[in-house]
């Protein structure tokens, strides 16, 4: 972004934080205890209060900003070793995908675009050269403790985000593209390394001996994240195109065996071709789906290549959206964000609902202090939302929450600033925050900081604020 746009858009602050609908409008869910803070924070301020530098528990250093009464602990740092090899780096999409007594399980995609080489068994190698993949692990909600780090897909590439599913097993999304009839990727570069075609959402199991599941029905292109609705098995997913994105869903054969076949379609909004400017917060469409009849198919009209699925949308009248990201199911409301969405350019967070078949846009970010370029995001214990800024802004990165009322507010700030420690030299303040999720019991939030590569779980007096 040129320095000029960065200037004007801070200049443009003053004017208003973001335009929202109170959640609790949209959430109307059974179970879900949407709140206001409790009188324990001003009258005047709401979320947790101001942020204030905190020392992380494991290495001492003031890795990240805070509100009073939060500690946090970091593990499973890039270089690290983990059992059959060295941890990777560029930590990413993450979730919780068992829980039992006072164990949680997590499974962290590593966003790697790189071939040289793949980390773990082969038998979770999908193809050998390439990098990315997953890691998990498990977490003690009782002593704070993380171990049993162990490969569990690997061989593949940009594992970005993802998601869990009713079975414990998690979605792993490749955004990035190959094409080994050519052997060059969505980025033009000539790969004669690699051996198989990339771009697929794979399943993948725990315990890092159950080989993953590559799922081709669900589609050839630049994933971001997946959702399943537990009520019907259907996989709703995100796509992080270089032109305009679709929101997907998958409809599975058998819900239990994702790679067994199914259905992919793509979202549309009879009249509105295209919702990545131009919609005012809170307007709400009926939608319908049209169906993808190649998934698999990498180049159409623009020749671009892992444009082909959602073009085949757009020529059937699906809707476009500008980089969509994270997605989140909770009860009768899927939440998913575009990246670089809205008529500021800097974020809009939708929710569908299935059993409606509706759309409405929740949040347009018109400041950069609202909210800049969300990413990954969750719905919190207490019913609001949580989400991972990626901006390009010159500020360092923030985990934002949006309380009850629709107000965003900053939860936690990047402070990682590295002399030498464990290998790392340099500012990471303005690298991404991924992978945002709770743990079963509600205490502890875990959280990826993409670079230099290291996981945080927080915990404090969630009790004082929305979240």
């Amino acid at each position: 972004m040129r320095a000029a746009r960065r200037d004007f858009l801070r200049r443009s602050a003053g004017l208003g934080l973001g335009a929202s609908l109170p959640l609790a409008s949209l959430f109307g869910l059974a179970g879900c205890r949407t709140r206001a803070p409790r009188a324990a924070v001003a009258a005047d301020a709401f979320g947790y209060g101001p942020l204030r530098p905190v020392a992380d528990e494991t290495t001492g250093l003031a890795l990240l900003r805070l509100p009073e009464g939060f500690r946090y602990r970091s593990f499973g740092w890039a270089g690290e070793a983990m059992r059959g090899g060295i941890m990777p780096a560029a930590h990413d999409g993450m979730g919780v995908v068992a829980h039992e007594g006072t164990r949680c399980t997590l499974i962290r995609n590593h966003e790697i675009i790189t071939s040289v080489g793949a980390f773990g068994d082969a038998s979770l190698q999908y193809d050998a050269p390439a990098a990315g993949g997953c890691v998990a692990f498990d977490f003690d909600l009782a002593t704070g403790e993380a171990s049993g780090f162990r490969a569990a897909l690997a061989g593949t590439l940009q594992n970005c985000a993802g998601g869990t599913t009713p079975r414990g097993t998690w979605l792993s999304c490749e955004e990035m593209t190959f094409d080994p009839a050519t052997g060059i990727d969505d980025r033009g570069t000539r790969r004669p390394e690699l051996r198989q075609t990339h771009g697929y959402v794979f399943e993948v199991f725990p315990d890092g001996t159950r080989p993953p599941e590559r799922i081709r029905g669900m589609g050839l292109f630049k994933h971001e994240a997946a959702a399943t609705d537990p009520a019907t098995g259907i996989v709703y997913q995100t796509e992080d195109g270089r032109g305009p994105s679709g929101f997907f869903r998958y409809l599975p054969i058998d819900p239990a065996r994702l790679s067994a076949g199914g259905a992919l379609q793509m979202l549309a909004v009879k009249g509105r071709p295209d919702l990545r400017t131009g919609v005012a917060v809170g307007a709400r469409f009926d939608v319908h789906w049209v169906a993808i009849a190649e998934p698999e198919r990498l180049k159409q009209d623009s020749r671009l290549q892992g444009a082909a699925v959602a073009e085949q949308g757009l020529a059937l009248g699906a809707s476009a959206f500008a980089r969509l990201e994270g997605c989140y199911i909770h009860g009768d409301a899927i939440f998913f964000t575009a990246t670089s969405g809205g008529d500021l350019g800097h974020g809009q967070i939708w929710v569908y609902r299935p059993r409606e078949e509706t759309l409405t846009l929740l949040f347009e970010a018109k400041s950069l202090d609202a909210l800049d370029y969300p990413d990954n995001l969750c719905v919190t214990p207490r019913g609001a939302l949580l989400i991972n800024e990626d901006n390009d802004s010159g500020h360092p990165q923030r985990m934002v929450g949006m309380d009850g009322a629709g107000r965003s507010f900053a939860f936690a700030e990047s402070n990682v600033v590295m002399k030498g420690e464990r290998g790392f030299k340099g500012d990471f303040r303005f690298e991404e925050w991924c992978g945002v999720c709770f743990s079963p019991d509600g205490r502890w939030l875990f959280a990826n900081c993409y670079s230099p590569g290291f996981t945080v779980a927080i915990t404090g007096p969630w009790e004082n604020g929305p979240l």
